[in-house]
């Protein structure tokens, strides 16, 4: 389905919206462009500055689903990452084509080359950061953290206010990713890693305040800025043209890459989980086969023969879910880029209130199915049940150890909490800032943990293990 250009304007303007401003170089900082001839757009540099920052090379050692299980290969925070971004940089090329040419009347010259041109780099780039702010353990890890402030709540809340107090208790990882890419860090340089504000609004699934949160509604589910950042993020929503829903409490609505980033995440996770856990043999082989082969001839019916008669010619097992794998993701990124544009109108308008793979999920109940089957047979295993367990008592020891210390002036502490305080690197220490301040530096540096050395931390300061090292 197409839309004539008259009638995308009129929808654009409606919504406060002008499809050629919907993008913009505007970093967290001042920035001046490198001058002369170079090979790359600004946004193809936030995709580079992704890849070389620590925060990204992290992701290597956090749990995506599985614990880090030794020889066999599964997806780490890092993988999943950088295949979403792939399947990201896809569907960004083919929704800037489809601009392009459908609207080529009301487009700049500007606009023409960024949409053809750039916009997949800001996809990419999103899809390559969206998970950036997750703790270590998986979704356990960021349970762990509210649960720590919700369980300890008759001694720390008063210490914040209302919004403060909120962020902690419902801590989210799509909040704390805008945190590690904007924030200063104490002696670190100014702007996080300076990335442009297209990049940092096509992450922002829940463009809302957390006391501003409603499970009723898609856009704040949960939510997308601690207040640390509430500053910074109106200054990203209203550069990026993303309308305005309330200023108390802050809200606004999604922008409309972030539908692209979004669907490249849920083609990733729902599939490759699957392939995951037939490698550890967690599912068997003809369960797997046959519930991606439903799949395929559900979305792609004139595909099924030949993708039949392409798996009997493989005799590896783990090979044979893999091109089948590669076929699915193939077909749904060719259909959220048709739902894309079927629901445009309304996406671009402000009004759109469901994610893409969910309606294409109502139209091909197989991938129903599959999710279904995964949090029976994947998500409920009792390797991943464990870690989650893991997570909840290395994190909350950790948090105890840290926060109760750090909340107290140093003059007030004993000599334990002064070396406890000590264990933490300079760089996460806001000492003459407020407790909120204080508070979110602890949940910086044991957020930023990778599993294995949150699990080895915990271990020597509960005398586990005892041991030098460097």
């Amino acid at each position: 389905m197409s839309y004539p250009s008259n009638l995308l304007y009129f929808e654009y303007k409606k919504a406060g919206m002008d499809i050629n401003k919907l993008y913009t170089s505007k970093r967290s900082e001042q920035y001046t462009p490198q001058s002369g001839a170079t090979a790359r757009d600004e946004f193809q540099r936030d995709y580079d500055r992704i890849i070389f920052s620590s925060a990204f090379r992290r992701l290597q050692n956090k749990t995506q689903v599985f614990p880090l299980p030794g020889t066999v290969f599964v997806h780490n925070r890092l993988t999943h990452s950088l295949e979403v971004s792939s399947v990201g940089r896809s569907l960004g090329s083919a929704i800037g084509e489809y601009i392009v040419q459908s609207q080529k009347d009301i487009l700049t010259e500007n606009s023409k080359e960024f949409y053809k041109y750039s916009l997949y780099n800001v996809i990419a780039a999103a899809c390559l950061c969206h998970d950036i702010g997750n703790p270590a353990f998986g979704h356990s890890g960021e349970d762990a953290i509210a649960r720590f402030f919700k369980i300890n709540a008759t001694k720390l809340s008063p210490l914040f206010s209302l919004e403060e107090w909120s962020d902690l208790i419902h801590f989210e990882g799509n909040a704390n990713a805008i945190r590690v890419l904007t924030q200063q860090q104490n002696g670190k340089s100014s702007g996080g890693l300076l990335l442009t504000y297209s990049t940092l609004a096509s992450i922002a699934k829940y463009p809302c305040e957390s006391i501003a949160k409603d499970p009723k509604i898609l856009y704040r589910k949960k939510f997308g800025f601690f207040q640390s950042e509430k500053n910074i993020f109106s200054d990203i929503a209203k550069s990026s043209q993303m309308p305005l829903v309330s200023e108390h409490p802050l809200i606004f609505q999604r922008h409309p890459f972030v539908w692209l980033v979004e669907a490249a995440d849920d083609i990733c996770y729902n599939i490759i989980d699957l392939e995951d856990a037939h490698r550890l043999g967690i599912i068997a082989h003809t369960d797997c086969v046959n519930i991606l082969m439903n799949l395929i001839a559900s979305l792609n019916p004139s595909a099924k023969d030949n993708v039949h008669t392409r798996i009997k010619s493989i005799n590896n097992k783990n090979d044979k879910i893999s091109y089948l794998r590669a076929k699915i993701i193939h077909f749904l990124s060719s259909k959220s880029a048709e739902t894309f544009i079927d629901y445009q109108a309304d996406i671009f308008a402000g009004r759109h209130n469901k994610a893409l793979m969910d309606i294409i999920s109502e139209q091909h109940p197989s991938l129903k199915e599959i999710e279904d089957f995964s949090i029976e047979n994947i998500y409920n295993h009792r390797s991943v049940i464990e870690i989650e367990n893991a997570g909840y008592n290395v994190i909350k020891e950790l948090l105890s150890h840290f926060i109760f210390p750090i909340i107290k002036n140093k003059s007030e502490r004993d000599q334990c909490e002064n070396k406890a305080v000590k264990l933490i690197p300079n760089q996460f220490i806001y000492e003459d800032e407020s407790v909120y301040n204080k508070v979110l530096g602890v949940v910086d540096f044991i957020a930023g943990m990778t599993d294995n050395y949150a699990v080895d931390l915990y271990k020597k300061i509960k005398g586990t293990e005892i041991g030098m090292s460097i």
